[in-house]
């Protein structure tokens, strides 16, 4: 794992098209009712099982409510030899640290402030 990133670092990222792979570890249910714009769900207990779609990603950040379950999906992504000349990062702070706008299924975006992290 190449350690962690800050929501500003990755917001900048996000802002210059730069080529990151979201991947939100959450449950389904948590991820559609708010996640980062362009994130993919892979819920942790699924990832073993689909590390292989991170094959061709030459960026990946995994997130989480508060930054500590991602720091672990990014060591088991990082396990996987696919992803050997990847950078593996982890969301400091999770969704938790994430103050920017989030989507969801309904379509709805909003800005989390932090207390409201949908988890």
């Amino acid at each position: 794992m190449d350690g962690e990133i800050t929501a500003a670092e990755l917001k900048t990222l996000l802002d210059t098209d730069e080529d990151v792979r979201l991947v939100d570890i959450r449950n389904r249910t948590a991820f559609e009712r708010g996640h980062i714009p362009s994130s993919d769900n892979i819920p942790f207990e699924e990832l073993p099982q689909r590390v292989e779609e991170l094959d061709d990603d030459d960026h990946i950040v995994t997130i989480c409510p508060l930054g500590k379950s991602s720091i672990q999906a990014a060591r088991l992504i990082e396990s996987y030899e696919g992803t050997n000349d990847t950078t593996i990062e982890s969301l400091a702070d999770g969704l938790q640290g994430w103050e920017y706008a989030l989507e969801s299924n309904n379509g709805n975006a909003e800005t989390n402030d932090g207390t409201k992290a949908p988890f």
